[in-house]
């Protein structure tokens, strides 16, 4: 379905058609003045250049051809040429009926649907997550839902952090401390054990350990090193402890992600794309595309008109070793293989800006990729404590994320206990519910590309602009609908009612945009854009609440009309933070 501000846009172009200029002048807003108008259209300003006539009395022709047009209680021409528009009621009840009965709620699905892959999360196996890894992980699934819901076939990949130099510092870490073990028997030719030699907590002490003794020993460095390069050889020893250390890993990052409420549908890494390398780097070669720089095999990306210097993108090493650059390009090549998917989206750290401008202009240059296919890069900022400074520890290390997850739970737990007797389980998963809402909400409030202070306390706020201020009203509205239920009426069939009040009428006009809000921040990859547009949609549905007797109303008509208005609020609330990524509990 079309929405409103479209079909408002074509009545005015018709309208500037029929007065004899273009229609392209008829282009119409939403009013950032809701006190004179609720939608405006400056075309005259421009048509007036362009036609060489004053600007009002190109906004009074338009509006001559407006006389017999009952799509607006208001339609007035302001000096110098303002178009202002108030739409009729009869409009806006027409409008919310077909958004409600509309699937999707009149948000416009894909003609033809597009294969994309959104590549976020990307933690390094063996360590644990950490605040840093917050940001991917929120943003990443926000987009991967946001880009579904427009109706596109839509793979979240992790990729994953799992072949490099850390698994040869564990390798040789593990050697020093357990040299007994199958694994370093060079003659030993059974079945390794299923059951692996640690368990996360001591992974997770393995590898800093094996980082600092590898700074001030250069032999154990070496071996490291030299661990790395026979485990990606095949080494079948080294390739069982590897396996080990994925197991442990993933089933951990599974249970942390999982209580972000964050999917993968693909757990690959680094490792899955080694074999696509030889082939690519022979390609690369044979067509001319790379060329040898100080001993490294670089490809020339440096384009024409570039503002700033574009180093080469380095495919390897002069020692032969490959890079963060072999691994991504080789990750396109399984992926048009597997997938052929219109768009890529990578949801990385912006301080990765230049890494990614390389990887994307070799892969276009190359043909890795068709050039139709859309290479986006969404950098994130950083996440701030209230120092202004990177957020950590009290004690002034890089928290851990599921320590950051609890602190937040604790806090909304304390809090829905303090308001309310609730049983301690009912309590605990509130708490969890309001806690992801707080974090993500607060994470996703702001545009990714800009550095926030996490304030935990501002975050778990009830009041404001914040996630748990969302919650609450959408458990405001489903008390209300719960009670008028009681009264034995259905909530099937409800009919809207024309608007009686002026905040009655801001909410349906709050409602109305909502498919214009997700259209905008689906082409921007933008999902700042649904936690403004939510917020304001519940503060004109508290302002509405405060000012209405919905329930007391003693003309069943004008009840049912504010039941049915209540009743597509919530439908767009909750589909909105299931694109945020959390969800609302029944009470709070």
């Amino acid at each position: 379905m079309k929405t409103l501000l479209q079909q408002i846009t074509i009545r005015l172009e018709q309208a500037f058609e029929q007065a004899g200029y273009d229609k392209s002048y008829g282009r119409v807003t939403r009013s950032n003045r809701p006190d004179l108008c609720e939608y405006q259209c400056n075309g005259a300003m421009a048509a007036a250049k362009a036609y060489k006539k004053a600007p009002i009395l190109v906004a009074n022709d338009v509006l001559a051809c407006l006389v017999d047009c009952d799509m607006f209680e208001q339609k007035e021409a302001v000096h110098p040429g303002f178009i202002n528009l108030k739409v009729t009621g009869s409009v806006l009840c027409t409008h919310l009926k077909e958004m409600y009965v509309c699937e999707k709620l009149g948000v416009r699905q894909e003609e033809v649907p597009k294969t994309i892959v959104v590549d976020y999360g990307g933690p390094n196996v063996a360590k644990p997550l950490h605040v840093g890894h917050l940001r991917a992980a929120i943003i990443g699934e926000s987009v991967k839902r946001l880009m579904r819901f427009k109706g596109n076939q839509v793979i979240g990949d992790i990729h994953l952090g799992d072949w490099g130099y850390q698994m040869g510092l564990i390798i040789a870490e593990l050697e020093r401390r357990q040299p007994n073990l199958p694994y370093f028997d060079e003659d030993f030719d059974g079945v390794y054990p299923a059951e692996s030699p640690f368990t996360i907590a001591e992974l997770e002490e393995i590898y800093p350990t094996a980082s600092a003794f590898a700074k001030e020993n250069e032999a154990f460095r070496e071996n490291a090193l030299e661990k790395t390069y026979l485990l990606q050889s095949g080494h079948k020893g080294y390739f069982a402890i590897w396996r080990h250390i994925m197991d442990v890993s993933v089933a951990d990052l599974k249970k942390n992600y999982q209580d972000l409420n964050v999917e993968f549908d693909l757990w690959k890494g680094e490792a899955d794309v080694q074999k696509y390398i030889p082939d690519m780097v022979e390609m690369l070669k044979e067509k001319g595309y790379a060329h040898l720089d100080e001993g490294a095999l670089v490809v020339d990306v440096a384009q024409e008109g570039d503002k700033k210097e574009i180093p080469p993108c380095m495919i390897l090493k002069s020692d032969g070793a490959a890079l963060y650059s072999t691994t991504d390009l080789a990750t396109l090549i399984e992926r048009e293989r597997k997938y052929s998917p219109a768009q890529v989206i990578y949801v990385v750290d912006k301080r990765q800006g230049l890494h990614f401008t390389q990887v994307f202009r070799c892969a276009k240059k190359a043909g890795i990729v068709p050039e139709a296919t859309r290479l986006d890069f969404l950098g994130f900022g950083t996440m701030n404590g209230t120092d202004g400074k990177p957020f950590q520890t009290r004690a002034g290390g890089v928290m851990r994320l599921e320590n950051l997850i609890h602190e937040i739970n604790d806090e909304m737990l304390i809090k829905i206990k303090d308001n309310r007797t609730v049983t301690e389980e009912a309590a605990l998963a509130t708490a969890k519910m309001i806690g992801l809402a707080a974090v993500k909400y607060g994470d996703l409030s702001n545009q990714a590309s800009k550095d926030y202070v996490f304030d935990v306390e501002r975050f778990a706020s009830f009041e404001g602009n914040t996630g748990p201020y969302i919650l609450y009203t959408i458990v405001r509205i489903k008390s209300i609908l719960n009670r008028f239920v009681k009264t034995e009426k259905s909530l099937e069939g409800l009919a809207f009612g024309f608007a009686t009040t002026e905040h009655e009428k801001a909410l349906m006009l709050e409602v109305v945009h909502f498919p214009e809000m997700i259209q905008d921040a689906y082409e921007d990859l933008a999902p700042h854009k649904i936690c403004a547009y939510i917020y304001d949609l519940a503060n004109a549905l508290n302002k509405f609440y405060h000012e209405t007797k919905i329930l007391a109303e003693e003309d069943e008509r004008k009840k049912e009309g504010y039941i049915a208005l209540l009743l597509l609020v919530k439908e767009i609330l909750e589909q909105a933070i299931w694109i945020l990524g959390f969800e609302a509990p029944e009470r709070m």
